[in-house]
């Protein structure tokens, strides 16, 4: 009889083990080393949004009431999800991809309407994509009361194939 007991607590273990794999990752780990210390105290601000949809958007416009007449084509991504940390509001994420800036534009987080707005380089766009089409994609954004600001996308803890 014991041996049974054992085997069935041992089971159990076992099986809620997965369940401890799938939780949300910890905004800690995904940040890379402090080497400047400007994330020493807790953040003022935090959302975590686990990426459930994208879509990509290449636009197209054209001022014609400027000489010479520009021509933009803005690449944008819209991510949607689920925000995944107690006190996120987040719901959406607008990834604008920049391929003529020498330096992007600060993350942004508008609160009335709760989009995350960040900024890559044009030459990130492939790397991104990939990410979204293969892994399990969270977005965070980070704010402190040094006026530091730290946003990134990351994929959870994945295993090699």
């Amino acid at each position: 009889m014991r041996v049974s007991i054992r085997r069935c607590a041992t089971l159990l273990l076992i099986s809620s083990l997965p369940l401890a794999v799938v939780a949300a990752p910890m905004h800690s780990q995904f940040l890379p080393p402090d080497d400047l210390v400007v994330r020493q105290e807790q953040p003022e601000q935090q959302q975590l949004l686990q990426v459930t949809e994208y879509s990509v958007v290449l636009g197209n416009q054209r001022q014609s009431n400027q000489q010479p007449i520009p021509v933009t084509s803005p690449l944008l991504v819209r991510l949607k999800g689920k925000p995944m940390n107690k006190g996120a509001t987040i719901n959406q994420v607008i990834l604008n991809f920049d391929g003529e800036s020498k330096s992007l534009k600060k993350p942004v987080f508008d609160e009335a309407s709760k989009t995350l707005t960040l900024s890559y380089p044009q030459a990130q766009y492939r790397v991104v994509i990939d990410l979204l089409r293969n892994n399990t994609v969270y977005v965070q954004f980070l704010t402190y009361a040094n006026g530091h600001i730290w946003a990134d996308l990351h994929t959870g803890a994945e295993r090699p194939r």
